[in-house]
């Protein structure tokens, strides 16, 4: 039996610490925080409700294993699980309104074809079965695996079956997500709704790897799901496991340092100088505070992927409404920038002073509770925005354009508005450490390594990395599995290779 120091009290970090007291170790979290769940928090006033992190849940898959092999209640036992029926709403620039239903194929197939013409739905289709051949690619290396030793491989091989495309006495093969919207999908509402789930994560379609199309695919297949009262009764979850399994918890303990000994880690060093000595050391933090504490170059090895820097953030508005959800409401909707250009421009080329039109996602859940009452509604509004801590002005500004957007989702949002809140990227800095507020998107192969992350074994023997700055990535998904990721890696050593 090992002591086992984790630092920080994230998704993935509780997921690891779960896993490793189960395989009958000392395990000890410290968070520099007063809670749990790093950026999956709550908003509450006035008996409303708001998640201010992930809204919804793909691949529910993950925490139930996790469930499944810390104890003896499943996963539906503590949380009660909804799939969301359609799965989005989709606004486009044009007017043209879609909703998509969950994990059908051929439900999605003919609401394309209802609202965007004949002949949409069978070109989705096409896509989606070779987005599928690049994720059954992908799926093992990517998630299930640590890091390959050789990671230069995923980084120059593209999984994505691209269509061979005919231009000017070539022939050519999509290397981004952009070029397999252009040369596959040429309708601009497929090509708003493909690019949609990059930009979801932070990612600029005209440089994210056509590997990228697995991430629409991962919401077909997987469906999307979301928990009652909130995702944030997720990571409480995932907490009340971890503690019935004995772990514990120091809350206000903020890790400076890790201590080494004979050429490996040996602890932690908290502020105001107490030490907690440690076997083995599990950081679930941001790159700048590992950095703080190890050093960089120390903290990954000379031949691993560096973290990824210049990432975007969000923004979140918080709508307290006056009058019940109607039931034409759907869960989630998308209303689409009106130039995806000038988006794109804004947010990965200049990131303006002023803000722009961005894409919105309005999230209205069916949830009681969520709401003092059934003639109120939470609704909960966010946007991909540059990373930084934007002024008072720029905050209103944005807060202005998304309402703005939001009105084509809830038609008498103005008239209903009892309150807003909103949380900025410089609450996501303060809340995670990250710079900027930055968000962490999945890894993906090809393009470069570009994004690929670190991977969970460090230069410093006995130190881990894990949560979504680490392989295979952001997400809470990815967050859960980085967590197996590292419990094996610590139970059974360097030879681990992934559950089978």
């Amino acid at each position: 039996m090992a002591r086992i120091a984790v630092i920080g009290a994230g998704t993935g970090a509780m997921a690891a610490a779960a896993r490793l007291a189960v395989a009958g170790h000392r395990v000890a979290v410290y968070e520099r925080t007063e809670t749990y769940g790093g950026a999956v928090r709550r908003f509450e006033r006035d008996g409303f409700s708001f998640d201010t992190g992930p809204g919804l849940l793909p691949l529910p898959a993950v925490y139930r294993d996790l469930f499944l092999k810390t104890g003896k209640e499943p996963l539906e036992a503590c949380v009660e699980l909804v799939q969301v029926d359609p799965s989005a709403r989709h606004v486009f620039a044009d007017g043209t309104r879609l909703s998509v239903p969950n994990a059908s194929r051929a439900g999605v197939v003919t609401a394309l074809d209802e609202a965007l013409g004949s002949g949409a739905g069978q070109r989705w289709g096409d896509f989606l079965i070779r987005a599928r051949e690049a994720w059954d690619r992908t799926r093992r290396p990517l998630l299930e695996e640590p890091l390959w030793p050789n990671w230069s491989v995923l980084a120059d091989r593209e999984p994505y079956p691209a269509v061979p495309h005919k231009r000017l006495l070539r022939t050519r093969r999509a290397t981004t997500l952009a070029e397999v919207g252009a040369w596959e999908l040429r309708d601009p509402r497929l090509i708003a709704l493909l690019e949609s789930h990059a930009l979801a994560f932070g990612l600029d379609p005209r440089v994210a790897p056509a590997s990228a199309a697995v991430l629409p695919y991962l919401e077909h297949a997987f469906g999307t799901w979301y928990v009652r009262g909130g995702i944030r009764e997720l990571a409480r979850a995932v907490y009340e496991r971890c503690v019935a399994r004995r772990v514990e918890f120091v809350f206000g303990a903020e890790v400076t340092g890790v201590l080494e000994k004979d050429g490996r880690a040996a602890g932690v060093e908290l502020a105001g100088g107490a030490v907690a000595e440690a076997e083995f050391v599990v950081a679930g933090v941001a790159p700048e505070v590992l950095s703080r504490v190890v050093g960089q170059a120390a903290a990954r090895g000379a031949d691993e992927v560096a973290p990824q820097r210049g990432l975007p953030s969000r923004m979140t508005v918080l709508l307290a409404l006056r009058g019940g959800r109607g039931k034409e409401a759907a869960h989630r909707t998308v209303v689409h920038a009106p130039d995806r250009e000038s988006e794109l421009d804004a947010l990965f080329a200049a990131a303006p002073a002023t803000p722009w039109r961005p894409t919105v996602t309005v999230l209205r859940p069916d949830d009681p509770e969520l709401v003092p009452d059934p003639e109120h509604e939470a609704v909960t509004l966010t946007s991909v925005v540059p990373a930084g801590r934007p002024g008072p002005e720029v905050v209103d500004a944005y807060t202005e354009t998304m309402m703005r957007a939001a009105e084509q989702a809830v038609p008498d949002l103005r008239e209903r508005l009892l309150w807003h809140e909103v949380r900025t990227p410089a609450d996501i800095a303060d809340v995670t450490g990250a710079e900027g507020g930055a968000v962490p998107p999945p890894a993906l192969a090809a393009g470069d390594g570009r994004l690929l992350h670190p991977s969970n074994s460090t230069a410093i023997p006995g130190l881990f990395t894990v949560g979504g700055w680490s392989h295979p990535g952001g997400g809470l998904p990815h967050a859960g599995m980085s967590g197996a990721l590292v419990a094996g890696l610590i139970v059974e050593g360097p030879e681990f290779r992934g559950s089978q």
